[in-house]
């Protein structure tokens, strides 16, 4: 905002005499030399208070105790259209800034605030030059000389609607950064944390202050390469259209979690210059984990229902029962192991019946030249499935300790997750389905060894067949 007086206009905050409502110039008095000029109890330098009251983003005016305007900055001739050569000079704002029907009004509202302590607010409607109405919010001040007696008002005021609009932004920030039933971090441009609000402050482990300054990688162990990318492209390019799934695994004191982050992005660039400058991210983002891994088992569910229709249906078409319950075997293995084997019982022994290769992927085939006995060791998870006629889930350790561990129980090197499911029918166990996933893999979960049993009984039933019919 701006000083609307040239230097040598004044020693006080108007002209001692009332223009009559004229322009600079008409006064009786025109005021002290210029170098006298400026605000009382101040050294000269009208220049230097031009420069900053123009530089300023809000409309200010000022009046001496005699409601002379003694400063109009350039805002205020951009919010009303008269220019501080036609405002400066003018008794208050009577037929001209204002109609004349509230002019006492407005004036004692105004010249009021120079003898109460602190600022008044208050809206007025204000005329602006080209005869149009604005609403504006003032806030006022008393103004004092050196002699601590009061010299005047000053008064800042804007736009309501422009008011409204920056009360509304800062409200809406302040409700994002405390309240919002989402997450919102503002990063700066070396992707640090410099703003938390609490709902991610708990998704990220840690507390609102804690989290400030500190590397991403901190706090996500794996994930925060997509996310540092995703911040440096908003920072380069701006923000995506679309928001974005991003999975991360977060060190807690309970160990690790994963979860799943539906985040948007907004690049932060300073109103305050000519040209944007970047000051940061904001990243906001729900925690939408459950509902995506209720979407992954619902998929899952269809895709392993629409494979078992397809199995029974390719099964039903088999003469050799043991062929339908390979065919089974190589429907249930898409997209749920890497391997499996069928080994039935045989006395007190288990036998290799049918198996996928070890070396490499493919179907379940029977073993050429006939079953081969399985030579499992005491504890066996194969073993402990025929004992317990139930399912055992297991898996190795990490490294090179999962081929050791594959290698003691007869399986493929590459297997680190094992599934054993009985084979049961018309009461008797016949043997036992092991499926086998390679370290790339998640272990087996409940939800797996439901899947498992149902694709067992499917197989023991060809199997039963096909001993009834050899056996005839």
């Amino acid at each position: 905002m701006g000083a609307s007086r040239s230097s040598g206009t004044t020693d006080e905050l108007g002209p001692d005499e009332d223009s009559g409502g004229g322009p600079p110039g008409c006064s009786a008095d025109p005021g002290p030399p210029a170098d006298d000029a400026g605000i009382p109890g101040e050294p000269p330098g009208s220049e230097l208070l031009a420069a900053l009251l123009d530089g300023m983003d809000a409309a200010l005016c000022a009046f001496d105790a005699a409601g002379t305007v003694t400063h109009w900055n350039r805002e205020a001739e951009r919010v009303l259209g008269w220019t501080a050569r036609e405002a400066v000079g003018r008794t208050g704002f009577a037929g001209w800034a204002v109609r004349r029907a509230d002019a006492d009004e407005v004036r004692a509202r105004l010249m009021s605030a120079m003898d109460a302590p602190g600022r008044q607010v208050h809206e007025f409607a204000l005329l602006r030059k080209d005869g149009g109405r604005v609403l504006v919010r003032t806030q006022s001040a008393g103004v004092r000389g050196a002699d601590g007696q009061p010299a005047g008002v000053y008064c800042a005021f804007s736009e309501v609607h422009a008011q409204i609009d920056l009360e509304r932004a800062i409200a809406l920030s302040e409700a994002l950064l405390e309240d919002a039933s989402w997450g919102v971090v503002l990063v700066d441009v070396d992707l640090r944390p410099t703003v938390v609000n609490a709902y991610a402050a708990r998704a990220l482990g840690g507390g609102r202050t804690a989290l400030l300054g500190r590397p991403l990688g901190e706090l996500v162990v794996q994930g925060v390469e997509e996310l540092e990318a995703a911040l440096h492209h908003v920072l380069a390019e701006g923000a995506p259209s679309a928001p974005a799934e991003l999975w991360v695994t977060l060190r807690t004191a309970e160990g690790e979690r994963r979860r799943c982050w539906r985040s948007g992005f907004l690049r932060l660039a300073s109103p305050l210059t000519e040209e944007p400058v970047p000051l940061g991210v904001g990243w906001l983002f729900r925690d939408v984990t459950a509902g995506k891994l209720a979407e992954q088992e619902a998929d899952r569910l269809r895709f392993r229902t629409s494979q078992l229709h397809r199995a029974a249906r390719t099964a039903s078409e088999c003469e050799d029962p043991m062929e339908a319950a390979t065919s089974l075997l190589d429907f249930a293995l898409a997209g749920f192991a890497d391997h499996v084997l069928v080994d039935l019982v045989a006395g007190e022994r288990l036998v290799r019946t049918a198996a996928t290769p070890f070396d490499a992927p493919g179907p379940c085939l029977l073993v050429s030249g006939g079953a081969i006995p399985a030579r499992y060791g005491p504890g066996h998870p194969a073993l402990r499935s025929v004992e317990r006629t139930g399912t055992v889930r297991t898996s190795a350790g990490a490294g090179d300790a999962a081929q050791v561990w594959a290698a003691e129980r007869r399986w493929p090197r590459d297997a680190a997750h094992a599934l054993c499911a009985v084979l049961r029918s018309r009461g008797r166990t016949l043997g036992v389905l092991t499926f086998l996933r390679a370290a790339n893999r998640s272990a087996f979960e409940r939800p797996d060894a439901a899947y498992a049993e149902t694709v067992a009984a499917r197989v023991a039933g060809a199997v039963d067949l096909a001993q009834v019919t050899a056996g005839t």
